[in-house]
């Protein structure tokens, strides 16, 4: 064993010694020592029931024979971080995350590992943790909050944020607003579309790396109570197999997640994260991966908010596994992959049943035959950027129009509810990419109130950051190179025409060759945005926004 290292022999008895400190009996020094990585905190709704599933997953281990050890992850709640600097401090906490479980894991030699997980940047953290670490790993999240109820119809946060633009716009009162404000969220949980938390979730039973229902059991079911259990001896055995991440989180496991991605109609956040789990494995992951699988992949669901269904409505559906198996109908997934549950794919999923058609779609009858997202590239994007195609209404499939141009988020939301903003426009927010964010801050808040003010199927919004999974509407993001480093989007001007083509898959600014070319000699790089502390170095290290935001390493170009 692993632990072994910590442990046996004359030269541990200083580490025994500190066992012995810890409570630790003879009998458990003989045991398996397993790592229980807990996300539990008391600031995001989705993750303030992890002790609860904390205690389950030690139950499990403890049963089938380990010694379950908790440590901490950090969490974010990006809701809460939204509109202000803190959303700067979203994405960068994965790579701290898998930094910090990484470091934890290796001192300590767990013999494996159960990573407790919930909200948006800690599942591709703590995925990408266990690439590094690879010892035998079992995922098990928090679980989806259920809907809000508001005048009878189903609601989440993402009609929160737009209840605020809605009243700007003057089209809800305040007693309005404050009734989606005691609704729209009612209970624990990550949020109940199909936002990154929990499209991350769901592509952890894809990957392999979470038990069936890992996506969609809601938070507070007592079902998600026993997946904990079943977790904590799920991860023995795989023990006993010797099956690691790596075995399991390989390329066809990865391709297998973007195209399940693309039927369930996944945040764009997803092409974050998947290129990022890739790099950890070894594989080169190409965003432009997204069109080729997209062109064959039909969108077999539309949760919130691209739709009027939700998390608990896919559970009650079949769950992924349904949707998997609804996509092997077409042969599009590696079947032989291996799982946590130590059988493939294939088996996992051939006695799933789609138990209703209207929240997923058979094969026979999708929403597109392509899939929910798509990769546009051209002039004003030559390293591709990521729009959520499903979330599109048809009017917006194609656009033209003039750009308004923001140099940061908060001037961009000034001038939308201010009614500077009209139909036809293509509003572009740049200078908040990775590295001139820094952190690439999600723009739900624009996105929110241009749909609140009664703007969605007539303005579009392009940027170097990166969009909520609960913006819908024309929103492309990690338009690439980004602004800080002289990208074109950094060329735009106030009323340059550009072209927006979702089927062709392109993004064009219909300015010469010779004027951009003009224009890029007289551009200047700005000055940091943040000159201290962790962020300036994030910002030093990390890629474009089409590498994943990885950070560069040695080998790293």
């Amino acid at each position: 064993m692993k632990s072994d290292n910590v442990k046996k022999g004359m030269q541990q008895a200083p580490h025994r010694s500190l066992f012995n400190a810890l409570g630790f009996t003879g009998e458990e020094m003989n045991k398996p020592l397993v790592g229980i990585v807990s996300s539990y905190n008391e600031i995001v709704p989705g993750h303030m029931n992890l002790d609860k599933i904390v205690n389950a997953v030690k139950l499990g281990v403890a049963e089938a024979g380990g010694v379950p050890v908790v440590f901490p992850a950090i969490a974010v709640c990006d809701g809460i971080a939204m509109g202000h600097v803190g959303m700067k401090y979203s994405l960068v906490t994965r790579d701290l995350i898998a930094d910090s479980t990484e470091c934890m894991a290796l001192a300590h030699q767990f013999d494996a590992l159960v990573m407790v997980p919930n909200c948006d940047k800690n599942v591709p953290g703590l995925l990408m943790a266990a690439a590094r670490i690879n010892v035998p790993t079992v995922f098990v999240s928090g679980g989806p909050m259920l809907a809000g109820h508001v005048k009878g119809k189903k609601t989440s946060l993402s009609s929160m944020f737009e209840a605020v633009g809605s009243y700007a716009a003057g089209t809800m009162t305040e007693e309005d607003v404050c009734e989606y404000e005691r609704k729209a969220c009612p209970t624990c949980g990550s949020c109940s579309g199909m936002y990154t938390a929990n499209s991350m979730n769901c592509l952890t039973e894809v990957l392999g790396m979470g038990l069936r229902g890992n996506g969609t059991i809601p938070a507070v079911y007592s079902d998600r109570i026993r997946l904990a259990k079943h977790a904590g001896m799920a991860v023995m055995e795989m023990l006993k197999k010797d099956i690691r991440p790596r075995d399991i989180m390989t390329k066809e496991a990865i391709l297998n997640a973007l195209t399940v991605d693309m039927a369930l109609g996944c945040s764009t956040n997803s092409m974050l994260h998947l290129p990022a789990i890739a790099h950890e494995v070894g594989f080169d992951f190409d965003i432009k991966f997204a069109n080729e699988i997209s062109e064959k992949t039909p969108n077999l669901c539309h949760l919130a908010p691209a739709g009027p269904t939700y998390m608990e409505d896919l559970n009650e559906a079949g769950g992924v596994y349904a949707v998997m198996n609804e996509l092997d109908k077409l042969g599009l997934l590696h079947r032989d992959c291996i799982t946590v549950t130590g059988k493939t794919v294939g088996e996992n999923i051939e006695h799933a049943v789609n138990l209703n058609p209207e929240v997923i779609r058979p094969i026979d009858n999708p929403y597109s035959k392509t899939g929910g997202l798509a990769v546009l590239s051209g002039n004003l994007a030559p390293d591709g950027s990521v729009v959520k195609r499903s979330a599109v209404v048809n009017e917006m499939m194609v656009h033209e129009g003039p750009a308004r141009v923001f140099d940061c988020e908060e001037d961009a939301i000034e001038a939308i509810k201010g009614g500077k903003i009209v139909a036809g426009d293509v509003v572009v927010i740049r200078y908040e990419g990775p590295k001139g964010g820094p952190g690439m801050r999600e723009m739900l808040n624009p996105t929110s109130a241009i749909a609140g003010m009664g703007l969605g199927s007539t303005v579009a919004l392009i940027t170097d950051g990166r969009f909520s999974g609960a913006s819908r509407g024309a929103s492309i993001g990690h338009v690439s190179p980004e602004a800080a480093v002289g990208g074109p989007i950094a060329l735009v001007e106030e009323g340059d025409i550009i072209s927006i083509n979702i089927p062709q898959l392109k993004l064009e600014l219909k300015v010469s060759d010779e004027e951009l070319a003009a224009r890029k000699a007289k551009w200047q790089p700005r000055e940091p945005k943040v000159t201290t502390g962790y962020l300036r170095r994030y910002a030093s290290m990390v890629t474009s926004g089409n590498r994943g935001a990885i950070l560069k390493t040695p080998d790293t170009i």
